[in-house]
């Protein structure tokens, strides 16, 4: 498929060959976004671990000191009291069984999930409709909580949570091409120092092999990972 004229302009600007420390990259990010919308910045990692072994799964939260820039959708799986707390803490849907069936019949229309431990049994059915999309709760995660309601205070505050891929690759996003670049700069290296601590034991060699900075649409900035 071509690029566009606009595509074409933004790459111009990634000097060839060129690694990026992460405050230049997400710099660069902004001159490069979309200037019809305000685009998101998004980072993927590629992390020197096989992911097919389990103690080599890396997986973690982490808040951005600076919010994501968008209003986060979150679902809660919960009933009672903790439900009643979950939706006066601005949950967008809340729900047991209901919700439950609602899911499994394809919903996905949230960008995150909290669950109560005590239906978890039921919710862990839902793993191939949440599991592909990452949705799943998960205790490591904080999405498995008896307080759901902190759970969606912290995510509709900024809180993300990423986990590597089958192909070695963790994703997140940082941000808005709005935001200043020292708060881009903040965010992303909030999340690059929470990745090489969660470093497994078991992994061997170099851990952050390589990673770029982009926006929606937009060409890939290739980060500097020397010092990671």
């Amino acid at each position: 498929m071509a690029k566009s004229k606009a595509y074409r302009a933004a790459a111009a600007k990634i000097e060839a060959g060129k690694y990026y420390a992460p405050a230049e990259a997400v710099a660069l990010a902004k001159e490069t976004g979309s200037t019809k919308t305000d685009s998101t910045v998004e980072v993927a990692v590629k992390l020197g671990v096989d992911p097919r072994k389990a103690d080599q799964m890396v997986r973690g939260n982490v808040s951005l000191p600076h919010g994501t820039g968008k209003t986060a959708r979150v679902i809660v799986f919960a009933n009672g009291a903790q439900a009643e707390a979950a939706i006066a803490a601005g949950a967008d849907e809340v729900g047991g069984d209901e919700l439950i069936e609602k899911v499994a019949a394809g919903y996905t229309d949230f960008d995150s999930a909290v669950a109560t431990p005590d239906l978890m049994g039921k919710v862990g059915r839902l793993g191939k409709v949440l599991g592909p999309r990452g949705l799943m709760p998960n205790p490591k995660t904080g999405t498995v909580t008896p307080d759901p309601a902190k759970a969606v205070s912290d995510i509709k505050g900024g809180k993300i949570s990423f986990r590597v891929d089958k192909h070695a690759n963790v994703h997140f996003i940082v941000g808005k091409a709005s935001f200043s670049a020292e708060q881009l700069g903040e965010n992303l290296n909030t999340v690059l120092e929470e990745i090489s601590r969660l470093k497994p034991s078991s992994a061997k060699g170099k851990y952050v092999l390589k990673g770029a900075v982009s926006t929606t649409f937009g060409p890939g900035i290739p980060l500097d990972v020397a010092g990671l």
